[in-house]
């Protein structure tokens, strides 16, 4: 598989949409000569206050405007009458992030899922950030984000078998009361405690080449395992392990 997984589009800092992942996202797909990709905008719901395609009618623009100045051609599925052929057809496979129960919930029902797995899982490049990163674990289960519509199933692509908790903080905000984002991770774990989680920092990402996996960014990844203490993993780390 070839799979580049983005903790998160947008630093803080970044005045410019995916302007710190970029020169991964060129090298990724130059480097598979890919000339055209196929978008799933599905998670960009809030992007306008007129309707779910105005929404992702603005998140491909926002998406395509990047792409193009780095000579690649996109275009979505929600733009075409027979998603599903354009997806089979697709050259490489780029997910947004957004919502991720929302996300899933549209490729469950489009029945998207299936193709992006099988073209996957048999070479396809795939790129995805935030919930894009989050669906190619086996659950959205490890996902930030509100349940704000029931999908079909929380399973999502499994092209891991690891999960990762995309924009993971060390610390809650100050001022709030709530639990921190490794309580919640170790909830999960106490119910899955065969599932291993990565806590990947904004700033990172994973880079799957064949049955090598890499983290690359400026910030260790934090890795969770029911009943052991976290482990910091640097950037550079051969995470290959993690696969099996």
């Amino acid at each position: 598989m070839n799979l580049l997984l983005i903790s998160n589009s947008t630093m803080a800092t970044d005045k410019e949409y995916l302007l710190w992942p970029r020169k991964h996202i060129h090298g990724f797909l130059q480097n598979n000569k890919i000339k055209k990709v196929c978008f799933v905008p599905f998670a960009g719901i809030s992007l306008s206050g007129e309707s779910l395609k105005k929404s992702y009618d603005v998140y491909t623009e926002r998406v395509k405007t990047v792409f193009n100045q780095l000579g690649f051609e996109l275009v979505s599925v929600h733009q075409v009458k027979d998603p599903s052929t354009l997806m089979a057809n697709a050259e490489a496979i780029v997910v947004g992030g957004g919502n991720t129960f929302h996300l899933v919930a549209e490729l469950h029902k489009t029945g998207l899922m299936k193709i992006i797995r099988d073209k996957a899982k048999t070479g396809t490049p795939f790129i995805g950030w935030s919930a894009g990163s989050n669906v190619a674990c086996p659950t959205l289960m490890t996902t930030n984000d509100m349940p704000i519509i029931q999908p079909e199933s929380f399973n999502t692509l499994g092209l891991i078998p690891f999960q990762i908790n995309p924009h993971y903080l060390d610390a809650n905000p100050k001022g709030h009361g709530g639990e921190t984002r490794q309580q919640r991770i170790e909830e999960f774990l106490i119910v899955h405690p065969d599932i291993k989680v990565t806590g990947l920092r904004e700033g990172c990402l994973l880079y799957l080449k064949d049955n090598t996996l890499q983290l690359i960014g400026n910030k260790s990844l934090r890795l969770f395992q029911h009943g052991e203490e976290p482990v910091e993993l640097e950037p550079g780390a051969d995470l290959s392990f993690l696969m099996k």
